[in-house]
Formats: structure tokens, sequence, C-alpha cells
């Protein structure tokens, strides 16, 4: 029997929804609780929810399952009441006079009565509202947005987001997920007798549409230069009057530190996610890969991917990882008879949208031939013979595009059902998707989310079992779509990405998982284990209008995808007219690099920058994003901005330097007819564009950088505040090393840049330090790699040992450079330079 105070809906078949939790008794409760339980925003609970919440292997009773939504949403400080001495008053966001004001600013005016402020930590807060009727969408007024630049990122279309800049409330788009807003002081930004801006007096208010309860939350702008907030469940049945926990805000000095506390102050607060810190990062990601995908396409065969890896090996460039993309499985497209054509909407291109996967196992073209007996001896080969570390294999959310075959005889154990996308209108008001309109017309087989972790459990086990050593999970947001009738959207993303998660921990070691195509905050704010995602749509290598738009989106997308997983920026091809363009930005990515050749047709010269002999390379320590001067600015269209993108390595920072202007267009953007974009693009360049650069300069630091151009190759010593010129044509990038000069002792001044033939020279560096000692300084340095070391020094040596072996080396006394070559393989080299 249920509990006491449950009211009941009528059932359905089509609904699965078994009863409503309208009404509870404060007095059987603990008083703490009791007001949030009054409040709480489900009005419905799905069947799928008792196993998406649950404690150890047994539910918890429904009751309890009510108190566990609604108590997540209690302030952060009621669950740590020792932080809320701490906030000041003039901090927290508050609503005074129709306004809302976030540390002194207006953020915006005639905000309505409707919307409520709840206080979290630290001067951050939580926005809501109430309406007098239920609904399972509801949108908000949060007032008349103030002028202030503004960086939105927003989803254009169903899987994938794109940044967008802009001043008025009436340019945000609608399914803006991240909206930083800057509120600049009246004092000037920049000194007389300096090019670079200083920023400290820039206050950041940072909005972030989140998850409440089983309602998703997004924001969006209106003509009239209004802000508002969009709750949606994805289930007519599930309905609310009110959302008090749908937009966080916070306001900070730094942007990257206020991003960064306010994704961990969301993760403690609610408790569905985990920050990219606290999860296991894959092995994959430090080593050169290959993809079948834009080499084969569908038409993927053992004997194609074969003669890819060996064609990158015969060139010096091992790959290390591999993914077996779509075109493995055994699938069928149950609208097409034999000898007659395809059904239009079907298939597009080189996707099967409307396919449905019918078994687990590899398909005929991975079995019973001469390439191979089946998957497992195929992949056993390629491991040992091309000394491969990892295989993955890819595959959809829900099995494959078009879901599985429920009249499969494989597939009935699941319990699938054909179900039919119901797109919101955020899905449909800015671009519609050829994708879901294919999905929409022919529907989905999807598995009872009952039986989805018994699908993905008999799926990779299987893999495993041949030697698979993890996945590339696509089509990831088409759940947000399949909501109806399993308690909604946010309840059934969380139930498969539970279900995947645990299904990855059981049987691949390391948390080898790439999602893909997951760019909802359903699936963001629902990742507890996942750590890397694809943080942009496809290279497209036969799209030349996209590449550039490619780079910028990924770099800006990382300011949110990077706090919660390690962006991927895809694969690329290494023998294309934009190669270079895309190299550079992987190298200062902090992302995994893998390319999808097809075979014969590679760029070897460009690839041993990328790649040592062994097929390590050289990642940067963090996720590569814009440098602060870049983030309200428009690195495509505005005719006038150059993409810098700043990282870090473990002694030196880097940045790149994009043209990005003239070769592409947003979608959803028009560029005026009057603006024509000049062939050249001038900015600067300045160590104060790498965050953090301080805490890995140490305390022998005087504030001055060697600053290495890896395609001029010019070098420079500048203080903090200095800056270097620089000036590009359409497509073309410039790479800086970022290397602190330290004051060692003898008068001594140092500063390492690694191997200077690769784009992230200072990844090579691993350990540094010094000592005094007649006859001199000697400085250590510990490097992973071959080639070219180098090293800006005030003075010349005395001598260089290499492996306790004397080598010779080259100093330039014009501008300091210190080289000396590291012959043999790609072991760690122990490099001592005394003065």
């Amino acid at each position: 029997m249920p509990p006491r105070g449950t009211t009941f809906l009528k059932r359905t078949d089509t609904t699965r929804l078994f009863w409503a939790l309208t009404t509870f008794s404060a007095h059987s409760l603990h008083a703490p609780f009791a007001s949030h339980l009054s409040s709480s925003s489900p009005t419905l609970i799905s069947k799928s929810l008792r196993s998406t919440l649950q404690l150890g292997t047994n539910p918890l009773p429904i009751r309890a399952l009510h108190t566990t939504i609604t108590t997540s949403n209690k302030s952060f400080s009621e669950i740590n009441p020792s932080r809320e001495s701490k906030m000041t008053v003039t901090a927290t966001p508050c609503i005074k006079d129709g306004c809302l004001l976030v540390n002194g600013k207006v953020v915006s005016t005639g905000v309505p009565p409707n919307v409520v402020v709840s206080p979290v930590s630290g001067g951050s807060a939580f926005l809501g509202a109430t309406s007098s009727v239920r609904s399972c969408r509801h949108s908000f007024s949060l007032g008349i947005l103030e002028e202030m630049r503004f960086l939105s990122l927003f989803r254009f279309k169903i899987w994938w987001m794109i940044p967008r800049v802009g001043r008025l409330g009436s340019e945000i788009p609608m399914e803006t997920q991240f909206l930083l807003l800057e509120a600049k002081e009246v004092s000037a930004l920049c000194d007389e007798n300096s090019s670079v801006a200083t920023t400290e007096d820039s206050l950041y208010i940072l909005l972030l549409p989140v998850l409440d309860g089983p309602f998703r939350t997004s924001l969006l702008g209106t003509p009239s230069n209004g802000l508002h907030f969009c709750i949606e469940s994805g289930d007519a049945f599930v309905q609310t009057n009110h959302s008090n926990h749908s937009v966080f805000i916070n306001s900070g000095h730094n942007p990257f530190e206020l991003i960064k506390s306010s994704i961990m102050l969301l993760e403690r607060h609610m408790g569905t996610f985990t920050h990219i810190e606290h999860k296991k990062v894959p092995g994959h990601l430090d080593w050169f890969g290959w993809c079948s995908w834009d080499a084969f396409y569908k038409d993927v065969t053992p004997q194609g991917i074969k003669e890819g890896i060996q064609s990158l090996l015969e060139g010096g460039v091992p790959p290390k990882f591999v993914i077996i993309d779509d075109g493995w499985q055994e699938t069928v497209n149950e609208f097409r008879r034999d000898d007659e054509p395809l059904i239009e909407g079907t298939s597009v291109g080189e996707s099967s949208f409307a396919w449905r996967l019918v078994d687990i196992i590899e398909n005929g073209k991975f079995r019973d031939n001469d390439a191979c007996t089946d998957l497992h001896e195929f992949v056993a080969f390629i491991k040992e013979k091309y000394g491969l570390k990892f295989v993955y294999l890819w595959h959809a959310l829900v099995g494959y595009w078009g879901g599985v075959l429920p009249s499969s005889e494989k597939m009935k154990k699941y319990n699938p059902k054909m179900v039919y996308p119901k797109q919101s209108p955020g899905n449909v008001g800015n671009l519609r998707d050829v994708a879901m309109d294919s999905l929409e017309r022919f529907g989905i087989g999807l598995i009872d989310p009952e039986k989805v972790f018994d699908f993905y459990n008999d799926l990779h086990s299987y893999l495993a079992s041949c030697g698979a050593d993890g996945v590339k999970v696509d089509v990831q947001n088409v759940l947000e779509t399949l909501g109806s009738g399993y308690g909604g959207r946010v309840l059934l993303t969380r139930k498969y990405q539970s279900s995947l998660e645990q299904s990855i921990a059981k049987n691949f070691k390391d948390n080898n998982i790439i999602c893909c195509m997951c760019h909802n905050t359903d699936s963001i704010y629902s990742s507890k284990q996942s750590a890397v995602a694809r943080a942009s749509e496809d290279f497209m290598p036969r799209q030349p209008t996209i590449q550039t738009l490619h780079v910028a989106a990924v770099a800006f997308n990382s300011l949110l995808l990077g706090e919660i997983m390690v962006p991927d920026w895809d694969m690329f091809h290494s023998k294309h007219e934009t190669a270079e363009f895309h190299a550079a930005a992987r190298a200062i990515g902090g992302c995994s690099v893998y390319v999808s050749d097809k075979p014969g047709i590679h760029d070897f010269k460009l690839l041993k920058k990328l790649v040592l002999p062994d097929g390590y390379i050289l990642r940067a320590r963090r996720a590569g994003r814009p440098t602060r001067d870049c983030l309200f600015s428009d690195p495509v269209m505005d005719g006038k901005s150059l993409l810098k993108i700043w990282n870090m390595n473990k002694f030196s920072g880097i940045i790149g330097v994009f043209n990005c202007q003239g070769a592409g267009t947003w979608p959803l953007k028009q560029r005026p007819n009057s603006e024509s974009t000049p062939l050249a693009i001038s900015g600067h360049v300045s160590p104060l564009d790498v965050e953090y650069l301080s805490e890995v300069a140490g305390d022998n630091w005087n504030g001055d950088s060697a600053v290495y151009a890896f395609f001029s190759g010019s070098l420079l010593r500048l203080p903090k505040r200095g800056s270097i010129d620089v000036s590009l044509a359409i497509l073309k990038c410039e790479i800086f090393t970022i290397s602190p000069v330290k004051v060692f002792s003898q008068g001594v001044h140092f500063a390492p840049l690694g191997l200077i033939d690769m784009y992230n020279s200072g990844g090579a560096i691993e350990a540094l330090s010094s000592t005094s000692e007649p006859p001199g300084c000697k400085i250590k340095i510990k490097v992973r790699g071959c080639g070219r070391f180098g090293a800006y020094s005030n003075s010349e040596p005395r001598y260089c040992m290499v492996d306790m072996k004397e080598e010779e080396f080259t100093y330039n006394t014009d501008n300091g450079l210190l080289t000396v070559t590291l012959a043999g393989d790609c072991s760690f080299r122990e490099i001592e330079i005394v003065s």
C-alpha cells in the first residue's frame, strides 16, 4: 500500500506512471525538512525513478524517494552551516525595488514579484519562480537585462553548443545553458603606457540554468531585452507550479575561478554530477590515436583498419589507440525491401538514422571471412601486430541511431518498444536537425529503462571479452525527447547515464568512455563518472566554412564542459587545407590527439610536431579556453578579433593565437553586408594571458617570462605586463610558450622551453631543480622525448650534460636561446646545465 497522503492519477499503459506525491504531513517528518517537502517541485515520480535513486541494491521507499529529491534542494548554507558566517550580505544576490542585484550591480530591472532568491554560499544563490497554474513547461521572466557584455553558450541544434556574444537581452538565444556577464567599473581598463587591458576591476556574473528535480532549465532573451528562464520536464504528466532552484547565480573578479568554484558548489549541492578533478581520467588521452570514421564512414572493414594503422606506423607516427566507429554493428533498416531503394529519410549522408540494432555481436564484415574470424581474433591481431594500447568501439546510447529492433529475438529480453521523439520548443526554435526529423518519422526502439543496465552490461562484457578497452557512446541527447511516460527527460537521462556508468566501471578499467552528442544539461549535470566528452560538432573535412567555427566552438564550450569533462576536440585530417590550424589547436587543448586519415594520405611532418616517436603526446594539463580578453569578442565574425587560447604545463604556459575571421559564419547569425574581413588581423600576446602562471613559476620568479614563438622561432624576454604584437592572415596561427624566468644562484636567469620542434614544447618538461656548488650553478631538467631541447639563459653555460654525458650545445647571445639535441629514444632524459 502507498503511504498515507498519497494521491493517485489515472494509470495508462503509455505513461507507466504509478503514483503522484502531492501531499505530505509535516508532522510525520523531521522539522528541518518539512518546508522543503511542502514546496517540492516534482508532481509525479515515474516507475523508472525507483531504479534511478537506489541505496545499494534496494530501492528507497517512495516516501524516502520524495524526501531525497526535495531535501537535495536545500541551500548549501544549510548543508554546511559553518560557511554561512563567511557570507557577506552585500555580495549575496537579492531583489530590491524590482531590481536583481549582484554584489551591488544591477543585473536586471522590472523583476516580477513571483521571482524568488534562495541564498547558497559565498555570495551565490538560486533563482526560481512561482506560477498560478501547474504545467510541464513554464517560462518565467527575470526582468529587463541591463546592457552589458555577455557570453552565452547555447545549443544551436539538439546535440551541440556554440558561443554567442553581445550586449542586449534580445541577443541571448534560446537554449542558453551558460551565461557570463561582465559588469565593468567606471575606472579605465587600460594603462596609458600599456596595450594590455587590466581586468581586475571587472565583476563577472555567472548564470547557470540547472536541474531542479525532474525539471531542466534553460535561458533565453526576448525582443524587449528581457531575460527569461524556461523549465520543462518533457512529460505532460510531470507538472509543477513553481521551481526554487532553477538558475544558479554567482559573481567574482576572476572568470575562470568563478566558473570553477560555481561548478564545485553545484557538485556539492546537487549531488548528481562530479567535477573533473574528482573523476578518473582515461589513459588513452596521452597517446596518439586513429579513428575509422572520416577514413571509411560506415564502410569500415577489418582490412581498412589494418591499412590505416599500418600506414601511420610506417611513417614513424604509431597510433596507440584506435576507435572503430559506426559500421561494425549488426543493424537493419526495416523500411527497406530487398532490391528496393532506401526510403527517403532513413539514411542521410554517411549515417543511417532509422536503422536499428538487432544483436550485440559484430556484423558479417568482422567475422567468418578472409580478414578475420571474429571480433575477438581481430582485436587481438591489431593489438599484437601494431602495439596498440587501447581499442574502443562505437555505439549509440540507445544501441543505434534508431534504437533496437523490438522484433529481434536477441533484443526482446530488454523489453524494447517503439517510441516517437517529441521535441521541445527549444529543440526546434533554433536549427532543426535532420537526424531528429528522421527519428520523429520512423521512431526509436527504446529499451525499457529497467532493463537498460542489462543491455549495456551484455554489450560491454561481450566487447571486453573480445579485447576492447572502452567505448565511444554517441547520440546521447536523444533521450530528452523520449521522456514522456518515463517521468520526464531528466529522470530518463539520469537512469540511462547511471546504468551506462555502472557498466563501464564493471567491464572496462580506467573509466574508458568517450561521450558524444551530449551537450544538454540533462547529461552534463548527470555525469558522475564519465570524464571525456566531445566538445563540438564534427570536424567535417568536406565543409571548408566550418573549420574555424570548430576551433572557436571547442575553446568556448570548454569553459563549461572543461569543469566536468576533458573536452575531446574530435579527429581531424593531417593532410588537409586546415590541418595545421587544427593540429595547433589540439596541441594546446589539453585533449587527446587523433586523426582519421585515409591510408596513405598523411602529413607526417605535421604529425611529428604533435606525436613523439613512441606515440606519446605532450598534452597540456587543463582544458584549453579563451584568454580573459577574448571572452566577450566574436573571433569568427566581428572582423577584428583574434582567438587566443591558453593552457598550462608543469613549468610553463602556452598560448595559441588563431585568425578565425573570414572563413565561415556562425549558425543563426548573419554577417552585415557592409562588413569585409581584412586580409590580416592584429593583436597582442602577454604573459598575463596565461591564468595561474605564477603557480608554476615558483618562489624564485622575478615576474619576467621567456616567450618563444613556434612558427617564427623568435624568443623574447618580457615583463609580466609586457606584450608582443602579432598579425595573422586568415586561417593562420601562432603558438607561444610562456616560461617564467627563474633567478638562480650566480646571477643565472633561466627558463626552460622544452622540445622546441613540438607545438607544445613545454609539455615535455617533467622536473626542474638547481643546486649551487663549485664551480657554479647547476640546473637539472627532466625531459620526456627526443629532438631539440631549448631554454632561455641570460648567460652562456660552461657545459651541458645529457644522461651524465657531456653534449654539444648552441647559444645565441642576441636572444639567449640555448639548444641541445636529445638523440635516441623517447625515454626520460636528465639534462644538466652548468654555468
